[in-house]
């Protein structure tokens, strides 16, 4: 520990002081700096980086729509229809299917309930040429399934990346434009209707699903920050 003399009149005093300084206020001050450049302007060289990144969704479209059994609905929207979809990071798209069952049967002849059979609810969006489709079914009851198309490696995200350069992290963490512009959604219904219990021969109708719809884009927010490990200190 220094005193006071040691300060005035011990030189070496001195730079220990001075560098002690410096370093206190230099490390905080650049890596504050390099969490905030994201768009790698340091020019980081190749070395091992702290990736992190939060996922928000931001809606572009919803609705309900009846499809009849055999038909399908299709329709495009532009992130034009988004406040400030200039400023987004938008990496991906989500639809989201919500639907019920839309089966009848006859029972004003006095048929019993039966059982219903479940339907098929299919749909795909695309951007591009990046695209994603998946089914679901209502099981005979409500149902919901969504599918997604995305464009960045979110196995990034949360990690420590070695061997690459903070541009080259960059280059697959920011869709640099390439999310704006036109999605096309399509969804489309396989409605199948379910039997009479034995002995009956009542009939049972299915035309269709009403399926309710959301597409939103995905917007990832991220940060790319030199990697120290600290483990052995």
């Amino acid at each position: 520990m220094y005193s006071m003399d040691d300060l005035k009149e011990n030189r070496d005093a001195q730079i220990t002081v001075a560098c002690i300084a410096f370093f206190l206020i230099a490390f905080p001050t650049y890596f504050s700096i390099a969490a905030g450049n994201a768009d790698g302007s340091l020019g980081g060289g190749v070395g091992d980086y702290q990736v992190n990144g939060e996922i928000t969704y931001v809606e572009l479209a919803s609705g309900s729509e009846y499809i009849n059994n055999g038909d399908s609905w299709s329709e495009i929207f532009n992130t034009d229809a988004v406040n400030n979809a200039d400023d987004l990071n938008i990496v991906g798209v989500r639809v989201s299917m919500s639907y019920d069952e839309d089966e009848t049967d006859d029972e004003s002849l006095g048929c019993p309930g039966g059982s219903d059979a479940a339907d098929t609810i299919s749909g795909s969006i695309s951007h591009a040429e990046f695209s994603g489709s998946g089914d679901g079914q209502n099981q005979g009851g409500s149902g919901s399934h969504e599918v997604m198309a995305i464009w960045y490696n979110e196995s990034m995200v949360g990690q420590v990346v070695s061997g690459l350069s903070m541009s080259e992290i960059k280059a697959q963490l920011d869709s640099m434009g390439a999310g704006l512009g036109d999605y096309a959604a399509s969804i489309s219904v396989d409605a199948q209707a379910g039997n009479e219990p034995n002995g009956f021969t009542c009939s049972r109708t299915d035309n269709g699903e009403q399926v309710d719809y959301v597409v939103e884009l995905i917007v990832l927010d991220y940060t790319i920050a030199p990697y120290i490990d600290t483990s052995d200190v």
